[in-house]
């Protein structure tokens, strides 16, 4: 297993440790534990999902959006239940992203994942889709920049 990035924001380092000290069929239960922690979209999104992200490369619908609040982020990520390993990483991204600054955002290596195992128990494919929706994000986070300068 890779190291853990150092440039990850302290709640994200906090979760990829928990899933590096993890053996290779906890990680799975800790994803699907994930999936259950994922909070529903707040009432302004719920009805206007068309004004979300929609992260193209993933074959699972997923559906990002973010706020801004005093320079942190908070991001709302919809992906559905009968997908929970996708769900499990939306929800620990979206935990480990709270509070962070759109810099720190766009400081996250795309391939952190690696740290955490979760090769070990996610296909390639679904690998590429979960590394899409921290791309995502991370336009998200470009747009909080452009829009903070402007």
């Amino acid at each position: 297993m890779s190291e853990i990035p150092a440039s990850l924001p302290p709640h994200l380092h906090a979760i990829v440790a928990e899933f590096q000290a993890a053996d290779r069929s906890e990680k799975l239960e800790l994803l699907l534990e994930y999936a259950d922690r994922l909070p529903p979209l707040p009432d302004w999104l719920r009805d206007n999902r068309a004004d979300m992200e929609q992260v193209h490369e993933c074959m699972t619908p997923v559906r990002a959006a973010a706020e801004v609040h005093g320079g942190r982020m908070v991001f709302h990520i919809d992906v559905a239940e009968e997908s929970p390993t996708v769900r499990g990483y939306a929800a620990l991204l979206r935990e480990g992203l709270d509070g962070a600054t759109p810099e720190a955002v766009l400081a996250i290596p795309g391939d952190f994942f690696y740290a955490m195992g979760l090769q070990q128990v996610l296909s390639p494919q679904r690998l590429n889709g979960i590394s899409y929706l921290l791309a995502y994000l991370k336009r998200l986070a470009t747009r909080a920049l452009a829009h903070r300068g402007a």
